[in-house]
């Protein structure tokens, strides 16, 4: 096997951060998970309630690469990540107590698998109060942040990208359809996806 058809590996343990996250929730009460991108439209894990929430000191941004789920190592697609700075419509899901441990090593292959995000506990204001749910944030020093991406960027790994969970482009348009369907509206994103349709994208 070549070089260039290995997959990546992990830049840290992914089951030691599993591990930490498990100590930090603690099993006391029912786990919460905050979903931004697909985990809105494709939780993967039973869950006994779900709210639309927002955080503040987060805001959803198409700037981190994906070279398993929505692309490739040879050629990266891109997936949402929460940077810091503004706030983040998304929605709030509620696993009880009994199936937390589980839902969390059930989620963790497919939100983890490089140990790429960073998972933290956050302040999630919902209409039925607040509460504090785990979210998988990026750093901007993160190898896999982008950075600034330009428009030509932008639409060649629209055209081009493609990973295990299919192209980057089908997972831009089903999170803004499913935040639609929230009435949740993401303006950045919808300038992308314009932006692409007007040039014939």
């Amino acid at each position: 096997m070549s070089m260039t058809s290995e997959p990546p590996k992990p830049l840290r343990d992914p089951a030691a951060l599993l591990e930490k996250v498990l100590q930090e929730w603690g099993g006391a009460g029912d786990l919460w998970i905050f979903g931004y991108g697909s985990l809105i439209w494709r939780p993967g894990f039973e869950f006994a309630e779900q709210r639309r929430a927002k955080v503040h000191g987060w805001h959803r941004a198409l700037k981190m690469w994906s070279r398993i789920n929505r692309g490739t190592a040879q050629r990266p697609g891109l997936v949402f990540a929460l940077l810091s700075g503004g706030s983040c419509h998304g929605m709030v899901f509620r696993v009880p107590r009994e199936q937390g441990e589980a839902v969390l090593r059930q989620l963790w292959p497919r939100e983890m698998p490089l140990a790429t995000y960073d998972p933290r506990w956050l302040a999630c204001q919902t209409s039925h109060g607040p509460v504090r749910a785990l979210a998988f944030t990026l750093s901007r020093k993160s190898p896999s942040h982008t950075g600034l991406l330009t428009e030509a960027e932008y639409r060649r790994i629209f055209a081009e990208a493609s990973g295990i969970y299919g192209t980057t482009l089908d997972y831009a348009h089903r999170t803004h359809e499913e935040l639609r369907r929230h009435e949740i509206r993401d303006r950045a994103l919808e300038r992308l996806l314009k932006l692409l349709q007007d040039r014939g994208s």
